[in-house]
């Protein structure tokens, strides 16, 4: 059984930074992409950042310049800088491998002053 553990939300000022990371344990025979998406209350969930088996890493339009994925074996990790209040949002971790998806239990991001 795969697993996904999210870490790093919290409470942060306008401007302010923040890292999430993601772990994924048990059997993981090959990994297409490793990606973060958010919901925010009352929408729907969208593609933040992903980064694939090779290291090319896309981005939303509106978290370019201010966000970073990067991954490291099957830790993926999301650093969040100039965050504004648009980017509140329950943030999650995906781990595509072409077969299904897996999904972390999500982790809060208010930014707020």
């Amino acid at each position: 059984q795969v697993q996904l553990v999210e870490s790093g939300g919290g409470l942060v000022q306008p401007g302010g930074s923040l890292r999430l990371s993601c772990a994924a344990s048990g059997i993981i025979v090959s990994i297409n992409s490793m990606n973060w998406y958010r919901q925010a209350p009352g929408k729907q969930r969208e593609l933040v950042a992903g980064i694939t088996s090779s290291g090319a890493t896309n981005y939303a339009e509106s978290v370019k310049g201010r966000f970073t994925i990067s991954r490291d074996n099957a830790k993926v990790f999301l650093q969040m800088n100039s965050l504004v209040p648009e980017d509140t949002a329950v943030y999650y971790c995906n781990l595509d491998v072409y077969i299904r998806n897996y999904w972390g239990q999500g982790t809060q991001v208010t930014v707020s002053s």
